[in-house]
């Protein structure tokens, strides 16, 4: 197994809109690489785009485990918590997020949208 090829191959099929097949050469990968975090984030985004939202909760819940000040990993695990409808839980994730950087828009909107869902106001 040549896993460089492979994990330029699920780029590839991740960029060009194929999640699942990318999850699929991304998931041996993992298996071989434990430790290789960017590996494990595109695996936890193929999983959250091709709406395997448990898979993507797991995958993402051991990179903020491995390291808690890895924002992106928050906001796709709050994200993902928020796809899950698990608001309250996805609240602490994208607070974290959007505390780390505050000028990311992507970051601000999902916490308002979030907190807006958990407070029940519109």
């Amino acid at each position: 197994m040549d896993l460089l090829a492979d994990y330029r191959r699920a780029t590839m099929f991740f960029e060009t809109g194929d999640p699942s097949g990318a999850a699929r050469l991304l998931e041996p990968i993992v298996d071989a690489e434990p430790g290789n975090s960017a590996v494990r984030q595109l695996l936890a985004r193929a999983y959250f785009q091709s709406a395997q939202l448990s898979r993507a909760e797991e995958q993402l819940r051991e990179l903020v485990d491995r390291d808690p000040s890895d924002h992106y990993a928050h906001h796709v695990l709050g994200r993902t918590l928020e796809r899950l409808n698990r608001h309250t839980d996805a609240l602490r994730h994208l607070r974290i997020a959007a505390a780390m950087h505050a000028d990311n828009d992507d970051y601000r909107v999902a916490l308002e949208r979030v907190t807006i869902r958990v407070s029940g106001t519109r």
